[in-house]
C-alpha cells in the first residue's frame, strides 16, 4: 500500500475506517495492511509497540466474515492482555515469550466485531509506574515531544492512538493508567467503574477492585462504542449529547493534599468555563474523602501489587533469577511494602476502600459530575519516572504526580480524560470528569458535547508524520 494512502487512513477514527469497508471503498485486509505500514513508518521513533503480530493480523483479516461491523479495523492489545499466539510479558524482562492459548472475554468481544490486533503496546513492568520506560524496552516517547513521557501504564497504547498507528488501543487502569497517558498524549481515555466491563484478566482480589479496562481512542464515538460493546450486557452506544444540564463540581485538591501546576489549574478552569458556557451548573466543591487517608491507602495497596508481582515471579523462576531480571522499582516497592505496611496498614487501607462507594454516592446526589485535573503537572521529561531512578526520589515523584486519578479506582467509580487543553510548550493537558457508579453514559454524553464545542480531531502530533515527509 502506498505510504500516503496508509497515512491518510490513519487520520480516520474506527467508525470512519469501518465505513470505508462497508461502502466497498477498500477491503478489510487493506485496513490492516495500512496499519502495518504506519507502524513500520512511525514506530521506530515512537516505541509504542512491544510486540508485532503482522503476519497473524494479515491472516486474521483474510478470515473475517464479510458482515462484521468493524471488519479490519486495527487495534493494539496492551502487553498485559492475553492474546492467542502472542506473548504476555507485562513489560517485564522476567517473563518469556510463551504465547497465550486463549483470550479473555474482553478481547473476544472485540474480535467478534471484526477488530484485528496488529500487535501489543508497550507498558512499564507490571503496570506499576505512570511512565512507559521499561528496562526490557521499548521506551515509549510522547508523540508531541520525544523528550517527554507519554504517561503510563498504558503509554504505548496512548502514543499509538495519538500518532495514528491505530484508532483504538486497549488500556487497563488501576490508578489512572488509561487516563494519565490519555492526558499526556491528547486522546480520549475512559476508565469504566468497578464491574463496568467484562473480564480482561484472571481473577485477582486487588486488581478486580481497582482495575478497569477500555479502549483509548481519538473520538468519543469510538470510546463510547468500545464501552457499549464490552459492558456485561452489550448496549447501543451513546451517540450524542444529552439534553439534561448537569451539576458539575470542580476540585483541584489531590491525594496527599497536593495542588496542580499552574498550567494544569488553568486547563481545569477553562474546562469549567466551557461547561458553564454550555449551560451546565459549575461550582467549586469539596471532595467527600480525607485526601491524606486515601493517599496512604493507595500507597499500601499499590505496593501490595508490587509484592504480589515479586512473589509470583519468584515462584515461577526462582529467587536468584527474579532478583536478576525484575526492575529496581518493582523490587524496592515490594520491599517498602514489607517494611512499612503491617496488617494494621492493610486493614486501614481496606477500611478506606470500603467507605468510598457510599461517600461518593452521597456526593453525587448533589453533583452529577466531578471535574478535576488528571495529573499534577504537564507530561514530565523521560527519566523523571524511570524504574532505575533512586527509589526514595522515585517514590515521592510517582505519588506526587498521580495524585488525582487513583481516587476513582479506590471508589470503583468511572472517569474519563478528555484532550481539552495544551500547555505552553504544546504538550497536551487532559482534564478529568468523574461520575458515580454506573455513570459512564453520563460522562460519554458530556464528552460528546465537549468534543463538538472544542474539537480536537484536527490536532496531530509531529510523530504522526514520518521523518523527511512534508
Amino acid at each position: 500500500m502506498p505510504h500516503e494512502r496508509a497515512l491518510a487512513l490513519g487520520r480516520l477514527d474506527a467508525h470512519a475506517q469501518a465505513a470505508c469497508v462497508r461502502a466497498g471503498e477498500l477491503a478489510a485486509a487493506e485496513l490492516v495492511e495500512a496499519a502495518i505500514v504506519r507502524a513500520q513508518l512511525l514506530d521506530p521513533s515512537l516505541g509504542a509497540l512491544s510486540h508485532r503480530a503482522f503476519a497473524a493480523a494479515r491472516a486474521a483479516a483474510a478470515a473475517l466474515p464479510p458482515d462484521a461491523p468493524f471488519a479490519g479495523v486495527p487495534w493494539l492489545a496492551k502487553d498485559s492482555l492475553a492474546m492467542p499466539g502472542m506473548p504476555t510479558r507485562g513489560g517485564s524482562r522476567s517473563v518469556g515469550d510463551a504465547a497465550a492459548a486463549a483470550a479473555p472475554e474482553f478481547a473476544r468481544r472485540l474480535g467478534a466485531q471484526g477488530l484485528v490486533a496488529i500487535g501489543k503496546s508497550a507498558m512499564p513492568e507490571f503496570g506499576l509506574l505512570p511512565s512507559t520506560e521499561p528496562l526490557s524496552g521499548p521506551v515509549t516517547r510522547n508523540p508531541w515531544s520525544p523528550a517527554h513521557s507519554p504517561g503510563g501504564s498504558s503509554g504505548g497504547a496512548a502514543a499509538a492512538v495519538a500518532a495514528g498507528l491505530v484508532p483504538l488501543a486497549h488500556g487497563s487502569d488501576g490508578a489512572g493508567s488509561i487516563r494519565m497517558p490519555a492526558a499526556c498524549c491528547g486522546v480520549v481515555g475512559l476508565k469504566p467503574g468497578r464491574g463496568g466491563v467484562v473480564r480482561a484478566r484472571a481473577p485477582h482480589l486487588l486488581e478486580d477492585l481497582l482495575v478497569g479496562d477500555g479502549l483509548l481512542a481519538r473520538s468519543v464515538r469510538d470510546a463510547a462504542w468500545a464501552f457499549a460493546t464490552c459492558r456485561p450486557v452489550p448496549s447501543a452506544p451513546i451517540s450524542g449529547p444529552a439534553a439534561r444540564r448537569l451539576r458539575i463540581g470542580v476540585s483541584t485538591l489531590g491525594l496527599g493534599g497536593v495542588t496542580p501546576h499552574p498550567e494544569v489549574a488553568q486547563a481545569v478552569s477553562r474546562a469549567a468555563a466551557l461547561c458553564a458556557g454550555l449551560g451546565h451548573s459549575v461550582e467549586e466543591t469539596r471532595l467527600p474523602v480525607h485526601v491524606g487517608e486515601a493517599g496512604e491507602a493507595l500507597r499500601t495497596l499499590w505496593s501490595q501489587l508490587a509484592a504480589d508481582g515479586v512473589e509470583r515471579t519468584v515462584a515461577r523462576i526462582g529467587a536468584a533469577e527474579a532478583t536478576r531480571t525484575l526492575e529496581p522499582w518493582t523490587q524496592q516497592l515490594a520491599s517498602w511494602h514489607r517494611t512499612h505496611c503491617d496488617t494494621g496498614a492493610v486493614e486501614r487501607a481496606f477500611a478506606v476502600l470500603g467507605t468510598l462507594p457510599a461517600a461518593f454516592a452521597a456526593f453525587h446526589r448533589d453533583w452529577d459530575v466531578l471535574l478535576t485535573p488528571v495529573v499534577r503537572t504537564p507530561p514530565p521529561p523521560l527519566g523523571t519516572l524511570a524504574p532505575d531512578r533512586p527509589f526514595a526520589a522515585l517514590l515521592e515523584a510517582v505519588f506526587d504526580w498521580m495524585a488525582y486519578t487513583p481516587l476513582q479506582n479506590l471508589a470503583g467509580t468511572p472517569a474519563i480524560s478528555l484532550p481539552l487543553a495544551a500547555g505552553a510548550g504544546g504538550l497536551p493537558l487532559g482534564v478529568q470528569f468523574a461520575a458515580d457508579r454506573g455513570g459512564e453514559e453520563t460522562l460519554l454524553a458530556l464528552a460528546c458535547e465537549l468534543e463538538a464545542a472544542a474539537p480536537w480531531h484536527g490536532r496531530w502530533p509531529p510523530a504522526a508524520t514520518p521523518k523527511g515527509a512534508d
